[in-house]
């Protein structure tokens, strides 16, 4: 059966059948829009059979206010909700996300292999118990390397209210991965959800049925409008996302001295005692110190954004990671004007 969606001048027939891959209903009408594919027996749109098997990438531009939508009615149910965050990303609204979903939910902290082997699962754990969200759980979880994904699971089983379970998130926290690696521990469903490190790979919400007891829903992730993701290129993607453990550079840092990651951002040392930057950021990302940049112009066309930062904090880089700092500090960052960037208290 078809439905007729009039998008403009043009009308396309579109299936009550969604892609496998990314949730939208199949079309076979119209290359141009999403959801399109050669026939309607295929199980996914044309463009994550492309991403799928040939790496390519086809932005759709979404709006929040379409995904907010969808995680509104998520809070319309009882259902235990999977949080799932990016241990290196970690979003600067979670609490505002907390609030707005008030089911029962576990904070999935991923991506654990990112970190270096030396930080505590313990400190991690503790730093998001401090921040008061109520979760019912917080647990740290590697889904390359398979680690946790069994205890998740138990624990899953234990707070579910229904046999459905939904998985929310912002874009490149890792959700899709995780939910393909339950399916392919614990279920014996062919069903594979399209993954990519690039934003908005699921555009709409993915039922699976892992088992007889859990049916997980995947929904769209959350664009965090201000990570630098959006701005750079596939292949700039690809390099800013860690693959392997990060090996942390440490710096130290005196007034008028600056440190560049790559051509994305340069920070400046304005005010203050010698300082300890730590970069968790790519290992491929090159780094460069310079020691007296008051006659030094890289970047400096970028936007400016000055900081106070206190004792303790870090310097956030959405998308990119974050710099650790020890001291407290004048500093002057440079930056596109669409990317975000924020201080909060060290996280390790």
């Amino acid at each position: 059966m078809k439905n007729e969606a009039n998008l403009g001048e043009v009308i396309i027939m579109t299936s009550e059948k969604k892609c496998l891959g990314c949730g939208v209903l199949l079309q076979d009408e119209n290359v141009l829009q999403e959801g399109y594919t050669t026939s309607l027996e295929n199980d996914i749109c044309q463009r994550c059979f492309r991403m799928k098997n040939y790496g390519e990438y086809q932005m759709i531009a979404k709006s929040n206010e379409e995904y907010l939508s969808i995680l509104k009615s998520v809070g319309e149910t009882k259902d235990l909700v999977l949080y799932i965050t990016d241990l290196l990303n970690v979003d600067k609204d979670i609490e505002e996300i907390r609030k707005a979903i008030p089911n029962k939910m576990i904070l999935v902290l991923n991506k654990k292999d990112a970190l270096p082997k030396s930080v505590k699962e313990e400190k991690l754990i503790q730093y998001f118990k401090d921040m008061n969200l109520n979760f019912e759980e917080i647990i740290v979880v590697s889904v390359s390397k398979n680690y946790n994904i069994d205890y998740l699971l138990k624990r899953i089983k234990y707070y579910q209210t229904s046999k459905t379970v939904y998985a929310v998130g912002h874009t490149n926290a890792g959700k899709s991965s995780l939910i393909n690696k339950l399916i392919k521990n614990y279920s014996d469903k062919a069903q594979e959800i399209t993954m990519s490190p690039l934003p908005s790979t699921t555009l709409n919400t993915i039922t699976i049925e892992i088992n007889d007891y859990l049916t997980l829903i995947d929904t769209p992730g959350l664009v965090d409008t201000g990570s630098i993701l959006n701005i750079v290129s596939p292949k700039l993607v690809k390099k800013i996302s860690p693959v392997k453990e990060i090996k942390p550079r440490t710096y130290q840092i005196r007034k008028n001295q600056s440190i560049i990651i790559e051509d994305f951002i340069r920070i400046d040392y304005v005010e203050g005692e010698r300082n300890s930057f730590t970069l968790y950021v790519a290992n491929g990302l090159k780094v460069k110190r310079l020691l007296n940049s008051s006659n030094k112009e890289d970047l400096k066309d970028l936007n400016k954004v000055h900081y106070t930062v206190k004792y303790g904090e870090d310097l956030v880089v959405s998308g990119l990671g974050f710099v650790k700092m020890v001291n407290k500090c004048e500093i002057d960052v440079y930056v596109d004007k669409n990317v975000d960037t924020f201080t909060r208290k060290n996280l390790i």
